[in-house]
């Protein structure tokens, strides 16, 4: 169906065939006898623009019903008709944010007409705002990103690291959005960028911090939350990074994305200072109570997010976006180009080549290569 059709719900079948037969040759007009049927067509045929329901249904009212439809199609603008001048009625309505505008019976077909196109033009609006916010949104997570990979190539590589270990494990707990964690995987790392390089160094090799730099490391979470505070939507984001070391039993109704973060982080820098995968996550078991055991059951069992890849020497004119490095990048002069565990954007290939102009780079590379490439 038509994503600016309308969707009729009544249970007197008289009444659907007038609206449909008056009505489809100013818009793309569907109709349901009674809301359950209503229900399945949003299921099925959806999304409508507008949903218009009658008050008085059997087995279910039409504000039960658009109530549903919300939950269903959040953007689709809800229209309640009634035989009944119902004031209590129109109020629940409206109250419960299930209705745009509350008519009665009969209805001229002008007022129809004009209810309609008036609701239309809300759901254009809803639309193109959630348009508007998602590119925004887009754009402003690879702008902090490439930030990231250009001013801290470790940081950089440890969130993208975390960022398929967090995927691999969302997806196997099948949690219902993965959006989020995804994002804070992706932005987790972005307060190292005010750290000295000292304490990062530390970090990524296992070196214990002193008391100080143990006080200035921890407060990177919150001060990435912080930036990204700023940007519309990025609240839910904001709070899992902001929760993202902390321990379960001190913080038992911490998000199950921090949870998740919590562990792919600790497991990482394992991983990094050299420790095998299984002794990982012993050591992560033997540490009672601060993770989640669902989650560290996900990460002995699985690849650890590295599924869908085949590791391969390159030369390193062959990089492409995608691929994943499976070392450290280095210049022959020890410059640190790009870390080992990033995923290869344009970004990245861009300061490899002029990078390459003006340093001597290693001729190959050893890489994941999505198995896509190979086939």
């Amino acid at each position: 169906m038509n994503k600016n059709s309308v969707l009729f719900v009544d249970d007197e079948q008289n009444i659907l065939d007038t609206y449909r037969a008056l009505l489809r040759k100013r818009f793309k007009v569907d109709v349901a006898l009674g809301p359950e049927e209503g229900i399945e067509k949003v299921k099925s045929s959806g999304p409508y623009a507008i949903v218009v329901s009658d008050l008085k249904m059997p087995k279910m009212d039409g504000i039960t019903f658009l109530t549903k439809v919300k939950q269903l199609s959040p953007d689709t603008v809800r229209v309640m008709l009634t035989g009944h001048a119902d004031l209590e009625a129109a109020i629940s309505a409206v109250n419960e944010g299930s209705v745009f505008r509350f008519l009665t019976k009969p209805s001229s077909i002008d007022e129809m007409i004009r209810t309609l196109e008036a609701a239309m033009k809300q759901y254009s609006l809803v639309v193109a705002e959630r348009e508007l916010l998602r590119g925004t949104l887009r754009g402003s997570v690879k702008v902090l990103t490439d930030i990231l990979s250009l001013t801290n190539p470790e940081a950089f590589g440890r969130s993208e690291r975390v960022r398929r270990l967090a995927g691999y494990v969302g997806q196997h707990l099948k949690l219902k959005q993965t959006l989020y964690l995804d994002l804070a995987a992706m932005l987790g790392q972005l307060g190292c960028i005010t750290l000295p390089e000292s304490v990062l160094l530390k970090v990524f090799t296992g070196e214990e911090l002193t008391a100080e730099e143990q006080q200035i490391y921890d407060m990177h979470p919150s001060v990435t939350a912080g930036m990204l505070s700023q940007i519309p939507r990025m609240e839910t984001v904001s709070q899992i990074i902001q929760h993202q070391n902390d321990r379960l039993d001190i913080n038992p109704t911490m998000p199950v994305e921090s949870r998740v973060l919590k562990a792919c982080l600790d497991y990482d820098s394992l991983i990094q200072q050299k420790t095998d995968k299984m002794d990982a996550i012993a050591i992560l078991r033997g540490m009672e109570g601060i993770y989640d055991s669902k989650i560290l059951d996900v990460l002995e069992k699985g690849t650890a997010g590295e599924d869908g890849y085949v590791r391969r020497e390159i030369e390193l004119g062959e990089l492409k976006k995608g691929m994943i490095l499976d070392e450290g990048l280095w210049s022959e002069d020890e410059v640190h180009l790009v870390a080992e565990g990033t995923e290869i954007t344009e970004t990245a290939i861009i300061r490899i080549t002029n990078f390459g102009r003006a340093k001597k780079l290693p001729p190959r590379i050893r890489v994941l290569v999505p198995i896509k490439y190979l086939e």
